[in-house]
């Protein structure tokens, strides 16, 4: 799709949006999905100027663009910053040429080393992610890496474990014995080697895979964690928007030509918009909440939900967890302790009705 009708959907649809929606504050924009970076720059600063405009911008706004680093050359990147991005987001992934072979990335380490140092000298913020956990890399390995990118890059950082979706190749692999994974006790020495190390650079862990100074969380993202409303346009885009009492999930047409098609003959890629119901709500909000250091504030759970914390868990799950130290509760907060952090995704499927 030319690159022209692409960003005039994309403007279309904020519109479009915006007309039904009203003057909402905007506390952050994010260029996601894909490969944003490849936008013309002219093109990202319309968007910004209509967003501004349309809705009423926080005083400190963030604007955040991911790119990839086989992506991103000088000029280009200045251009995204004369835009107004204020903050970038690399898909770096590995600083290993091996490494970035086997994740499938089109990129070397020295193009990311390259990305990064170039980033600094163009955005106030920067973060960028990495993979570990990877079939043969060792505690050393991680460390040596981790070290090596933070002392470039000392913002904000995302860090996951490599795991294993259905469906895809790594998956066909894996049940091949092409290659192993680090076992239970192996992936909490590397998660607890990785705390260490970012908080000796000054980075504290606000959510499972996310290390940030003080003040460089990513806003966007605690949108999502704090389960506020957000607006997704473009092909492929959720959202959760408030109109009401009611809360609606929204999702735009997956494929670009016929998510560009729609906009063009109604204004919208929209396909679905379906009000969540008070459990669903309730679900997405533990699954969010229960991620970030912070934790779940009860009170706002009851506001969003309509529901307590025993009618949306299973009670005997939830008195056990508080009971074995995986999860602490206040009077207004219920978080995961360390230990509930090494154990998260199993708690929450155990926890979650």
């Amino acid at each position: 799709m030319p690159e022209a009708r692409f960003a005039k959907a994309l403007r279309t649809e904020l519109a479009h949006d915006a007309a039904r929606l009203g003057r909402r504050k905007l506390g952050s924009i994010f260029f996601g999905g894909g490969t944003p970076s490849l936008m013309a720059p002219e093109s990202v600063a319309a968007l910004i100027e209509d967003a501004t405009t349309l809705f009423d911008p926080l005083p400190d706004l963030e604007i955040t663009l991911e790119a990839n680093p086989s992506s991103v050359e000088a000029g280009r990147l200045s251009g995204f910053r004369q835009a107004g991005v204020n903050r970038v987001s690399l898909g770096i992934q590995a600083l290993d040429d091996a490494a970035l072979t086997f994740l499938g990335r089109e990129h070397s380490a020295t193009q990311a080393l390259a990305a990064l140092e170039t980033a600094r000298t163009l955005f106030p913020r920067i973060t960028f992610d990495l993979i570990y956990a990877r079939p043969g890399q060792s505690l050393a390995d991680w460390k040596a890496e981790l070290n090596k990118a933070l002392s470039l890059v000392a913002d904000h950082v995302s860090l996951y474990q490599l795991t294993i979706e259905p469906g895809t190749k790594f998956e066909a692999l894996y049940r091949t014995g092409t290659f192993t994974l680090p076992d239970e006790d192996e992936a909490a020495a590397l998660y607890e080697e990785t705390s260490a190390i970012t908080a000796q650079h000054g980075l504290a862990g606000y959510e499972v895979s996310n290390y940030a100074k003080p003040g460089s969380e990513s806003r966007h993202n605690l949108t999502y964690w704090r389960y506020g409303d957000y607006l997704g346009i473009g092909p492929g885009a959720h959202g959760r928007l408030t109109q009401g009492n009611a809360l609606f999930a929204t999702r735009r047409h997956r494929a670009p030509e016929p998510w560009a098609d729609l906009v063009e003959r109604i204004g919208t890629g929209q396909t679905s918009q379906d009000e969540l119901v008070p459990m669903e709500r309730a679900r997405e909000m533990l699954l969010m909440g229960l991620r970030v250091t912070e934790g779940l504030n009860l009170d706002r759970f009851a506001t969003r939900t309509g529901m307590t914390l025993t009618e949306a868990t299973d009670v005997t799950i939830l008195a056990a967890a508080l009971e074995e130290g995986y999860l602490e509760q206040t009077a207004t907060r219920l978080y995961a302790t360390p230990e509930g952090r090494l154990r998260l995704e199993a708690l929450l499927r155990a926890l979650v009705l």
